[in-house]
């Protein structure tokens, strides 16, 4: 299995310990030093982020209030005037990193760039002026829907820059999908490229960006911005849509950072939930910006020495705080990869790593199981001596992967920091200090100074000794999202009123299950809603019934997911079909093709099962808890006596 068991949990006793050379030069060199931040920020937490805001960001002005805190809204640095556009490139100009590689990129087809700080503080301010021309002011929504290409940072630090809050749309999703967000978003400018490089194959996604705009289905939009990167022929709309080049040759690179009040909006990212409509997960400037920073500096004990590396896309959060916003606002120098492993290039990533002397690896348990299943022989061929760190991100990693991971990628001298944390909560909740924890293979380990994290029952009554329960944190802190985008209910729904407030004290509901072993390590077991993780992905269950549903063929659809070796989880689809229509394989084929259209390829059921009827409770609720063991192929577990009709899953059983 992908995820660690509670038997894995209670079995796993191996702790690996940081190289002492490493302990002696890292940012915390020590477990008592973490226990003395953790203590610190435990007794007043207000003092302790206001002091790292102070010393480590650029503020235009001084805040009047660390936290007001109205449960379960928050708003951090009250009245403080800054910028993250400023904080990531303005401020590193009067150092000697001006002339240091901010963004490394390395693309699909060979071609590569490298931009100085200075050089991308140029480029940004001349988009940020292109799109300035264009009519876009302070507040107004940018869509981005991107390759991995410098352009597309780029982008989001010009939007930063002018006040105007971007909503990146991952290139892999459907035009369906991008519409969906666009229009909930209210996005005046979309900003994409002819195509990107996937692989072997070219993404078109200005073609799936006319669709999602087209007869006004996106009526905010009113100007698409194009660059140009494969060559491809396009269609180009008059007076609406304008190529990047053209723009950038005609506009100044002066162009100040706006300052900003550090709760003004600085993006919206949407996330799968558990109904049909996608969230837009709302982060601010000040406290995201603090977050992401400190979080990064000290879980990966970044230098500037270091040459770091997150192979995320730019269209998860991942990619917002650990390949731009983090990366850039210490000053470091970031790594963007356009490809991704296959089988007629099996070691690119050990290219990558080789030809820039990557010190810092950052990225997901599924790959990891991938690169393990190509063989060793590939890393074995490439000179991987400059790491000397190592990170993972997207889901519990098992401890099969993390060994493979140390001794192959890592040499048996990288720590390895396993990171827990989700969109919501803007940076690292849960992970490691490389200088200062002793690691276990597949424990996220300790709560990073300033978030007090606890496991809970239904109630919120606190979990004692190895037993499983909910994960949750007691108090907020800076990188929070302040709200879902234009519903406000449902954000105090989702995320504050699973576990009931007690008192008045609200805490924050992560979505997963955790244990804690007895030295206090937390062990996160994936999600306990209806959310399926796929590659480090969360997809919403409904969200993908939905697309099933609005085939013409279908009747009724429950999406659950399936434990796999190699992605973490797979989506098995149960289907009743309408009136005489037949369960054929071609129309197997066609409804998964289907899900593609409607949301993407990451969405796309491995399995989909046909059936006459679904298990119900006598109340109508489909008994996913059943179908989830059905497709695990495990004995059905737990109580039926609820079942309205037990022959349905007699039959489901049998296969007929």
């Amino acid at each position: 299995m992908s995820q660690p068991t509670i038997e894995s949990i209670l079995q796993e006793k191996r702790l690996f310990h940081p190289p002492a050379e490493f302990s002696q030069n890292a940012h915390i060199t020590s477990r008592d030093q973490y226990q003395q931040l953790y203590d610190k920020a435990q007794a007043d937490p207000e003092a302790f982020w206001a002091e790292l805001a102070a010393q480590e960001l650029h503020w235009f002005d001084q805040w009047d209030k660390v936290l007001d805190w109205q449960p379960p809204f928050a708003k951090w640095f009250v009245g403080g005037k800054t910028n993250i556009s400023y904080n990531c490139l303005d401020r590193h100009l009067t150092t000697w990193r001006k002339n240091k590689a901010a963004l490394i990129w390395e693309g699909e087809p060979g071609d590569s760039r490298t931009l100085t700080y200075a050089q991308l503080h140029r480029e940004v301010c001349q988009f940020a002026n292109a799109l300035k021309q264009l009519g876009v002011e302070k507040g107004d929504k940018v869509g981005i829907y991107m390759p991995m290409i410098p352009e597309a940072a780029i982008a989001m630090l010009a939007c930063a820059r002018i006040g105007a809050p971007h909503t990146v749309v991952f290139g892999g999703f459907s035009a369906e999908a991008l519409k969906d967000r666009l229009v909930d978003a209210e996005a005046k400018v979309v900003v994409t490229a002819d195509g990107g490089w996937r692989k072997e194959a070219i993404v078109p996604l200005k073609e799936q960006v006319d669709k999602a705009i087209a007869n006004n289905a996106a009526p905010s939009v009113q100007n698409v911005l194009v660059v140009k990167r494969t060559g491809q022929e396009i269609e180009m709309q008059a007076g609406r849509d304008h190529w990047w080049h053209e723009m950038q040759a005609d506009v100044s690179a002066n162009c100040p950072a706006e300052p900003m009040d550090s709760e003004d909006m600085l993006f919206i990212l949407y996330t799968s939930g558990t109904t049909g409509k996608p969230k837009g997960v709302v982060h601010t400037t000040g406290g995201y910006n603090l977050y992401t920073h400190m979080t990064l500096k000290w879980a990966f004990d970044l230098k500037d020495t270091d040459v770091y590396w997150c192979t995320a896309d730019v269209g998860w959060i991942t990619g917002h705080s650990y390949i731009v916003y983090g990366p850039l606002s210490n000053g470091a120098t970031t790594v963007m990869y356009e490809g991704a492993p296959r089988a007629s290039n099996p070691g690119c990533f050990w290219d990558v790593i080789e030809k820039y002397g990557v010190t810092i690896f950052y990225t997901a348990p599924t790959a990891i199981r991938a690169f393990m299943k190509m063989g060793d022989e590939h890393p074995n061929a490439r000179d991987l001596s400059s790491l000397r760190l190592l990170g993972t991100v997207g889901e519990p990693i098992n401890p099969r992967a993390w060994i493979w991971y140390q001794q192959i990628i890592g040499g048996d001298r990288c720590p390895i920091i396993d990171t827990w944390w989700q969109t919501e909560t803007g940076g690292f909740m849960i992970t490691p200090l490389p200088g200062a924890i002793p690691t276990k293979p597949g424990s996220a380990t300790l709560p990073f100074p300033g978030i007090q994290a606890d496991i809970v029952d239904a109630e919120g009554n606190p979990v004692e000794g190895n037993n499983g329960g909910y994960l949750v944190v007691r108090h907020p802190w800076p990188g929070m999202m302040r709200t879902v985008y234009g519903d406000p209910d449902r954000f105090r729904r989702t995320y504050w009123e699973h576990i009931p407030p007690k008192d008045g004290q609200y805490i924050y509901f992560a979505g997963d299950g955790a244990h804690r072993d007895e030295d206090g390590y937390f062990w996160v077991m994936g999600r306990v809603d209806d959310v399926i993780n796929v590659s480090g992905h969360r997809l919403g269950t409904m969200e993908i019934e939905s697309a099933l549903v609005s085939h013409p063929a279908v009747a009724e659809a429950a999406v659950v997911g399936k434990p796999d070796e190699l992605k973490g989880e797979e989506v098995v689809a149960f289907v009743t079909l309408e009136g005489n229509q037949q369960a054929t394989e071609e129309l197997n084929k066609t409804l998964k093709q289907h899900v593609v259209n409607e949301i993407g390829a990451i969405a796309r059921p491995g399995e989909i099962r046909f059936t006459d009827a679904l298990p119900k409770t006598r109340s109508g609720k489909i008994m996913r808890r059943l179908l989830r063991n059905l497709a695990s192929g495990q004995e059905v577990a737990g109580d039926t006596s609820t079942l309205e009709d037990r022959s349905v899953l007699e039959k489901l059983r049998g296969g007929s």
